[in-house]
């Protein structure tokens, strides 16, 4: 296994270069996640789904490309919706026990979506359960690698938000190799 420097590392190699793409979908999907209320409950699972699909392909180095981030609308539209809404209401349940067990379940399931991306006959629940299986053993190693994003995060804050269109690329693209290094 690779250490997060590593893993950090690689993505920014990946990213060397390669920023216009990421920048322009990371900032779409945020941007479309961004609407709130119910219609951002049925929309979260399929453009997080699109968002793990996209990040998973650029950190192999294959094609990736904006219009992918759509791919959660376009097939597994029920399954990131169950994937999303149980993911939402485990974190929730776990949460009102105190906020430690809120963040060790989203821990826990925080691999859920590139399981969905990665495997078409995995059902939404079934991508919640591997997740929990992949990721015990391995929630210290992510939270660590969490907080190596908290001093970027604050950067970005000193930079009215514009730092952010290059750090979540940053991020997602290390999630990827996180989920790489440890399926």
């Amino acid at each position: 296994m690779k250490t997060n420097k590593q893993l950090m590392q690689d993505a920014r190699g990946r990213l060397t270069g390669n920023w216009e793409t990421p920048i322009v979908t990371y900032l779409v999907a945020s941007l479309i996640s961004g609407i709130g209320g119910p219609v951002g409950l049925v929309i979260g699972g399929p453009m997080q789904f699109g968002v793990s699909a996209f990040s998973l392909r650029f950190a192999r180095g294959k094609n990736a490309e904006l219009a992918q981030i759509f791919d959660g609308f376009r097939m597994r539209v029920s399954e990131s919706i169950v994937a999303y809404l149980l993911m939402l209401l485990y974190i929730l349940l776990w949460s009102l026990l105190l906020i430690i067990p809120g963040i060790i379940a989203a821990i826990s399931y925080s691999q859920t979506f590139f399981i969905l991306a990665e495997d078409d006959k995995v059902s939404g629940t079934e991508a919640l359960a591997r997740s929990q299986k992949m990721m015990s053993g391995n929630k210290g190693k992510f939270f660590a690698f969490c907080l190596r994003f908290t001093g970027w995060f604050i950067l970005c804050l000193f930079t009215f938000g514009i730092g952010f269109l290059w750090l979540m690329p940053y991020m997602q693209v290390s999630f990827a190799n996180f989920y790489n290094d440890i399926k």
